[in-house]
């Protein structure tokens, strides 16, 4: 497997990249077990998520060897590191803010179908007119099966309602995850992408952009079980933030920003296996056609970016 500028492999980056997609499937139904049980806010919510990621992320790389952690970073001047920690952070907070206004503006379904079916086009377009990316006829076909997927596994049978102001919260809420992917992706080329330094950088400025709004809201939750809540919260800090998004950051760098997008399709075929495996969803024909879409052209994306990666190498 070729290895890309950064020196991570680009199978490795793919793999990456599966992983925080079916880890942030994880985050909505431990989100909607929290607002169960407590009376958090979507936007305390993440702030929470965000702050407590933080922490960990901080932690992590202080057990990590100083060598491997500062090898990238370290070539990087302090402009270059703010700038591009305030271009992430201020690209996660607008995806994330907007995203839930638009959930509470036009409903979920809409909401989800818009933010991530826009996404790869916009991505797309922005590569292609911004590093000369490429798709080509199979990519084009992947991305169209990807989007036939996402809009058969969440809309399908399901009463919508479609809203202009929740369409534009949505259609924002894409633009900020393409900018932070496209920006990604372009740093990712030169060789000064830094995973973990990305991930601190972003959290710690969407921490500060989410927290008067958060305070607005109410940060402490009252609740009846506030040690499952706890553990609920503690989990989406983790997994589906810390983890998922490091990876994330990992990934986008060395990994074609259209094929980025249309993998992180994956987050809504997670969170669809989880509700049918663990909180007694039933199982639609509609669930299983748009699985199966939305695998296929992953996997078909994922097999043309390994070999594009491998033939310039074998070249």
């Amino acid at each position: 497997m070729s290895t890309a500028v950064s020196g991570l492999p680009v199978g490795r980056g793919l793999l990456y990249l599966i992983v925080a997609g079916f880890a942030w499937g994880t985050a909505g139904a431990a989100a909607s077990l929290v607002y169960r049980s407590s009376d958090l806010g979507a936007v305390s919510l993440s702030f929470w998520r965000c702050a407590v990621g933080l922490v960990l992320l901080l932690a992590a790389r202080r057990l990590r060897p100083r060598p491997a952690r500062t090898a990238v970073s370290a070539a990087l001047p302090l402009r270059s590191k703010v700038l591009r920690a305030g271009v992430t952070g201020l690209g996660l907070a607008v995806f994330q803010t907007t995203y839930f206004a638009a959930v509470s503006a036009t409903g979920l379904a809409v909401a989800t179908v818009v933010t991530l079916g826009a996404g790869p086009v916009l991505i797309a377009l922005g590569a292609r007119l911004t590093m000369g990316e490429r798709l080509g006829r199979a990519g084009l076909a992947a991305v169209a099966g990807a989007l036939a997927g996402l809009a058969v596994l969440v809309a399908w049978g399901g009463e919508t309602t479609v809203r202009p102001a929740g369409v534009l919260l949505a259609l924002v809420s894409a633009a900020g995850y393409s900018t932070m992917t496209l920006f990604t992706r372009w740093w990712g080329r030169d060789g000064g992408a830094d995973a973990a330094g990305t991930s601190v950088g972003a959290f710690a400025v969407t921490s500060l952009c989410l927290l008067p709004f958060a305070l607005a809201q109410g940060l402490v939750p009252h609740t009846a079980e506030p040690l499952r809540t706890l553990w609920l919260v503690a989990y989406i800090a983790a997994v589906p933030t810390a983890l998922a998004y490091a990876l994330y950051f990992a990934g986008a760098a060395v990994v074609r920003s259209a094929t980025v997008s249309v993998v992180m399709l994956l987050e809504p075929v997670g969170a669809a296996v989880l509700a049918v495996a663990l909180l007694g969803e039933r199982l639609t024909p509609a669930t299983v056609v748009g699985t199966l879409l939305m695998l296929g052209s992953v996997t078909g994306l994922a097999l043309a970016e390994t070999r594009g990666a491998t033939a310039p190498a074998t070249a």
